[in-house]
């Protein structure tokens, strides 16, 4: 690697070593390849956590031109799916097996920035916001399963249909907790075509205020983990598989560090001073 100042989004040495064996063998017929591969993602990861344009990468990381083709070309060969296999790491980590067995569900609307085509763009009426709405599938750890970006004015009934379909296809996972935002025709269709079972939690008739759900507040901290990237508290994508491929990234920057510190994150206390 060539020196440089290091940036807070960097790969530590544990997390370069699980994600170098999932990046696909260098091209060996023409010329070898100029830039570190681990500067190549450590740009994308300097995107994904500080939310520049490509354009704008810092002149010490490789030119923006190299590290998007490698980002669009990983995509296409799947790396962007590595998400799935480091989780299986972790899950044995803390215990459990590799492959989940339960998922849950849940969605998240954000603005869309004027980059956003209108063809992939929307309203929901109910968050009264103009952009996409992203759905994720984590395990009960918390661990991102899937994700699907539609626009915005997509029912949760209608855009789950691709997350459940995606989860069935690439994992075990037959049990899926939902909010009642995913109740009606939909619990039948997870049953009938997918043979999973959607399990509804529902909000006490009493609660008052907030409160944490069960099951459904792991989903919930999953998202707010997400929006930590500044590239994800909106969606300035052109394309939703282009969103879709930067949440991944960011998800596989947080399951790596949580497999190479060995525990997941803690809260900090916050520290009180007195003045005198």
């Amino acid at each position: 690697m060539s020196a440089r100042r290091g940036y807070p989004s960097d790969l530590t040495d544990a997390q370069w070593a699980l994600i170098e064996p999932l990046l696909p063998e260098p091209n060996t017929d023409g010329r070898r390849e100029k830039h570190p591969r681990r500067e190549i993602v450590n740009a994308i990861l300097y995107v994904v956590r500080s939310g520049c344009p490509w354009r704008y990468l810092p002149a010490d990381l490789p030119p923006w031109q190299t590290v998007y083709w490698y980002f669009t070309r990983w995509e296409e060969v799947g790396v962007g799916e590595t998400p799935g296999h480091a989780a299986g790491q972790a899950r044995v980590q803390q215990g459990r097996q590799p492959e989940p067995s339960a998922g849950i569900i849940d969605s998240q609307t954000v603005k869309g920035a004027d980059t956003v085509g209108r063809a992939s763009r929307g309203y929901d009426a109910g968050k009264k916001i103009n952009g996409r709405k992203r759905f994720i599938i984590t395990d009960t750890l918390g661990l991102l399963v899937t994700v699907t970006v539609v626009a915005a004015s997509w029912q949760d009934r209608d855009g789950a249909k691709t997350a459940l379909l995606s989860a069935y296809m690439v994992t075990p996972i037959r049990h899926v907790f939902a909010d009642q935002g995913f109740t009606g025709r939909l619990v039948d269709w997870a049953r009938d075509t997918l043979r999973t079972t959607l399990e509804i939690v529902r909000k006490p008739a009493d609660q008052r205020g907030f409160a944490v759900h069960p099951r459904r507040w792991v989903v919930e901290r999953t998202l707010a983990w997400l929006t930590v990237c500044r590239r994800l508290a909106r969606d300035y994508e052109r394309h939703p598989a282009v969103s879709e491929a930067l949440i991944r990234w960011a998800a596989i920057a947080g399951i790596t560090r949580r497999i190479s510190r060995g525990r997941p994150a803690r809260r900090q206390t916050r520290r009180t001073f007195t003045w005198s």
